[in-house]
């Protein structure tokens, strides 16, 4: 396969084909925002907060699925592009609770969003926290929707399918397959949809115990009290 050259911020690069203006600009070492991307995922390009500016393209293009091409020239923080990234730091903070994401929070602030841009009183993504498991505990008023659990859990990691998404629109969400409790479900307890979540939705459940300021000797009555119970069916 050949190389392709294109200029990013009038720096020319070569990579290979099929690379993306993502993987082209970091390796000018250009900083591009990311917050559905994972490097060991599919690109699911839900965020857009990688957006770039590709001249000659009528609308801004994401950069961690748009494949470079030869002569491109890309601007990966013109006013264009950095108003579009301020935009949609504010409006996920006015509908979700990013207090368990620190990293996004701090793209926030580099871009000036201001958190309560669209008023206080605007609609809020809310739904019950769910502790139906020994192992972790689901909070999906805090769910970005970046999908990175859901392909952890699926075709790019674990192959178990034990959660997808569910609903439409601003009730669209994560779940479990019918909404069943995750020992009902097809999950392993694998771990992975933990570590891709970058947001705080899902937490082990003794980080969440101890955050609450919760005894953790109870925590391992409780949990060997639900093995009991689960032993039993």
């Amino acid at each position: 396969m050949s190389d392709v050259t294109l200029t990013i911020d009038g720096q020319s690069v070569t990579v290979s084909q099929g690379a993306t203006l993502l993987q082209a600009a970091r390796q000018l070492r250009q900083d591009i925002p990311t917050v559905c991307y994972h490097p060991h995922f599919t690109p699911p390009a839900l965020c857009r907060v990688c957006v770039v500016e590709v001249e000659k393209s009528r609308v801004l293009v994401q950069s961690c699925s748009r494949v470079a091409e030869a002569g491109m020239v890309v601007h990966t923080a013109s006013p264009r592009v950095q108003l579009a990234r301020k935009v949609l730091f504010e409006m996920l903070a006015s509908a979700v609770d990013l207090s368990a994401a620190p990293e996004i929070q701090a793209q926030a602030e580099t871009y000036g969003a201001e958190r309560d841009r669209y008023g206080k009183g605007v609609k809020r993504r809310a739904f019950p926290l769910f502790d139906d498991n020994p192992f972790y505990i689901r909070d999906y008023a805090k769910c970005i929707m970046c999908w990175r659990c859901v392909q952890a859990c699926g075709e790019d990691v674990q192959y178990t399918f034990a959660i997808y998404r569910a609903g439409r629109g601003f009730d669209a969400h994560i779940s479990t397959f019918e909404g069943v409790p995750i020992p009902e479900s097809t999950c392993v307890y694998c771990g992975n949809c933990v570590q891709a979540c970058p947001s705080g939705a899902l937490q082990p459940r003794r980080a969440y115990w101890m955050e609450q300021g919760l005894d953790l000797k109870e925590l391992a009555r409780v949990s060997n009290l639900e093995q009991k119970e689960k032993s039993k069916l």
